[in-house]
C-alpha cells in the first residue's frame, strides 16, 4: 500500500513539474474552478471561486414596475426556450419601467450572475468616461505612451481605437473550450498583465474587425493607467453610484496578489443593474440630469466602425429587426443586454446555455430572446 502511495505521489509530483515546465499551471486552476466543479467551461457562478473586487453602490435607484406589470404572461415559445436554455433571468423594460420579470432556479432580482462578454461594453463604456475627462487623449492615442512592449514594429502603430474596436492584429485565439489556449490562460492565470503583454501584434492595426478578447484587457489596462485606479473603483466611481445601481457588484481578478480585473470578462451582477447600461446608451449618455458619457460617443460606439463588420461597433454589437436598429452587449452563454434606442425598450436574458446564429436570418437564440421580449413590450401600453 506505501508503494502505491509513494508512486502516486510521484506521478501527481511529475504532472505539475511538467505544467510549470511548460507555462501551463494555470490549468491547475482550470481543474480547480472549473472541472472539478462538473463543467467544461466558464460558467455563471464561477466568480465564487475565483478572487474577486467589489464594485460599490452607493444610493439606489429602484427600477418603477409599471402599472399593467401582471398583464403579460410568457408566451409557450418563450416558456420552453427558457427551460431548454436553463435561463436564470429574463427582464423586460419599456419607457423606464419594468413590464416583465422573471427568474428562475432560485435566482431573484438580487442574484448575481457572471456577465462574461458583457463586460466588454463597459470596458468600452469606462474608455469613453477616461477620455471626456481628459485622461486619455482620444481614440487615436497610441497604446505606446502607456506600454513600450508596443514601441516597435506593427506594435508602435497600435491605437485606443483600435483595442476598442478590435482590430489590433494582435495573435490571438479565441476558444472556450480548449485547455491549451491563450483564452483559457488568461481565464486561469494569476498574473494577467504579463500574459497580455507578451502577446503580439502581427497583423496591420486598424484594419479590419477580429473578436479578441485580448484587445479588451490590453485596453482596460491603458484606462488603467491612464486613470490611475482600478477598474472596479473607476466603474463604480462613473457609472455604478450615479446610475443608482441597486446591488453591489462583483469583477474577478486573476489574483489577490496581482489584482488585476479580468476585463474582458466576469462581472458577477444582477439583470436589473446590467440593464442600466441600456438605458444609459438609449439616453445618448445621460443619466436624468447628468453627463455620464458624451453623446456624441454614445453615437460613435454604437455605429459600424468598418463597413466589413457592420455589426460591431465600439464595444457594442449592432443588429436590424424588422427594420428597428437594435444595440447590443452580449456574453458567452448567452448573457444579453437588448436596447431598442428608438422605441425605448430594454430586454435582458441571463442564463447557462445559448444556440448561436444570425439575427439577419431570425436564427439563433439572440433572435428568439428580441422577438419575445419586443412582443412582451409591445404588447403593454
Amino acid at each position: 500500500m506505501s508503494k502505491i502511495l509513494k508512486w502516486v505521489f510521484i506521478i501527481i509530483t511529475s504532472l505539475i513539474l511538467l505544467l510549470y515546465a511548460f507555462n501551463i499551471e494555470y490549468l491547475i486552476k482550470g481543474v480547480r474552478t472549473i472541472y472539478l466543479t462538473g463543467n467544461n467551461t466558464a460558467f455563471i457562478s464561477d466568480y465564487e471561486y475565483f478572487d474577486n473586487r467589489e464594485i460599490a453602490n452607493s444610493s439606489p435607484e429602484p427600477w418603477p414596475i409599471h402599472k399593467n406589470f401582471d398583464q403579460f404572461v410568457e408566451t409557450e415559445e418563450l416558456k420552453v426556450l427558457n427551460e431548454q436554455r436553463e435561463t436564470k433571468s429574463f427582464l423586460v423594460i419599456k419607457n423606464d419601467s419594468i413590464v416583465f420579470e422573471k427568474y428562475y432556479d432560485g435566482y431573484d432580482e438580487n442574484s448575481l450572475s457572471n456577465s462574461f462578454s458583457v463586460a466588454k461594453s463597459i470596458v468600452v463604456s469606462l474608455m469613453g468616461k477616461a477620455i471626456m475627462e481628459g485622461k486619455i487623449k482620444g481614440l487615436d492615442q497610441s497604446v505606446s505612451d502607456y506600454f513600450d512592449e508596443y514601441k516597435e514594429g506593427l506594435a508602435s502603430e497600435l491605437t485606443v481605437g483600435d483595442l476598442a474596436s478590435m482590430s489590433s492584429g494582435m495573435n490571438w485565439n479565441e476558444k472556450y473550450y480548449s485547455v491549451i489556449n491563450i483564452t483559457s490562460e488568461s481565464y486561469f492565470t494569476d498574473d494577467l498583465r504579463s500574459v497580455i503583454l507578451r502577446q503580439k501584434i502581427i497583423d496591420k492595426p486598424g484594419q479590419s474587425f477580429r473578436y479578441s478578447s485580448g484587445d479588451t484587457q490590453l485596453l482596460a489596462m491603458v484606462i488603467e493607467k491612464a486613470t490611475g485606479t482600478t477598474l472596479s473603483d473607476y466603474l463604480s466611481e462613473k457609472f455604478w453610484k450615479p446610475m443608482g445601481a441597486e446591488n453591489k457588484a462583483l469583477w474577478q481578478l486573476d489574483s489577490d496578489n496581482y489584482g488585476m480585473e479580468k476585463a474582458y470578462c466576469c462581472i458577477a451582477s444582477t439583470a436589473r443593474d446590467f440593464a442600466r447600461f441600456g438605458k444609459l446608451y438609449i439616453n445618448n449618455g445621460k443619466w436624468g440630469n447628468e453627463t455620464i458619457l458624451d453623446s456624441s460617443f454614445v453615437e460613435l460606439a454604437t455605429k459600424p466602425v468598418f463597413d466589413s463588420s457592420p455589426y460591431y461597433g465600439y464595444g457594442w454589437w449592432l443588429y436590424n429587426f424588422e427594420g428597428k436598429k437594435v444595440f447590443t452587449m452580449n456574453g458567452h452563454r448567452g448573457q444579453f443586454v437588448i436596447s431598442f434606442p428608438e422605441e425605448n425598450i430594454i430586454i435582458v436574458r441571463q442564463g447557462s446555455f445559448n444556440e448561436k446564429g444570425r439575427v439577419s436570418n431570425n436564427s439563433g437564440d439572440l433572435y428568439k430572446y428580441i422577438s419575445e421580449g419586443y412582443k412582451i413590450a409591445k404588447s403593454i401600453e
